[in-house]
């Protein structure tokens, strides 16, 4: 059952607590079958699981989030026996790195989608995260604008389940 307390994709944005939120969702739009690679957002529950920050630009957005240290990085390479989780530099398989340049990663909700028992190919790493521009598409995480994502972060309880249907 879908609650208010649910991030919930509709096709003019999320719905949470009563407010809809302009977004962004990757480049091949909403899919059933995710693999690694094909920019979709995957449908789904997926249940929030963590939330990262990067203290160095913002204060800590709730009291279990964890800063993102240099060195932070997403394992998205398949052959990686970290594939789909949070591993540390230097890292001899592809990833992703967490600490970047633009503001992207500051602050970064993460999604249980194929997670913590990765299925290889399955697609790593379903964020929610700061867009680039509006409505910009992402390689299949779902983007807000800075303040809009802030304030999302702020609600977020246990049992927040971002929800895409197909």
């Amino acid at each position: 059952m879908i609650t208010p307390r649910d991030l919930v994709l509709t096709p003019t944005g999320v719905r949470f607590y009563g407010r809809n939120f302009a977004c962004s969702i990757g480049r091949g739009g909403v899919k059933r079958r995710k693999r690694e690679g094909d920019g979709a957002t995957p449908v789904g529950e997926h249940r929030i699981v963590g939330m990262l920050y990067r203290p160095d630009r913002m204060a800590r957005p709730t009291d279990w989030a964890l800063p993102i240290h240099p060195g932070d990085l997403w394992s998205d390479d398949v052959r990686d026996p970290d594939y789909n989780l949070m591993v540390r530099a230097p890292h001899p398989f592809g990833h992703e790195r967490l600490r970047r340049a633009d503001p992207l990663y500051d602050l970064v909700v993460i999604t249980d989608w194929n997670w913590p028992y990765a299925e290889k190919g399955a697609g790593s790493a379903i964020f929610i995260h700061q867009w680039r521009k509006p409505h910009h598409p992402t390689e299949g995480c779902v983007a807000f604008s800075r303040s809009d994502l802030r304030w999302i972060a702020r609600h977020i309880t246990y049992g927040t389940r971002l929800i895409v249907r197909g």
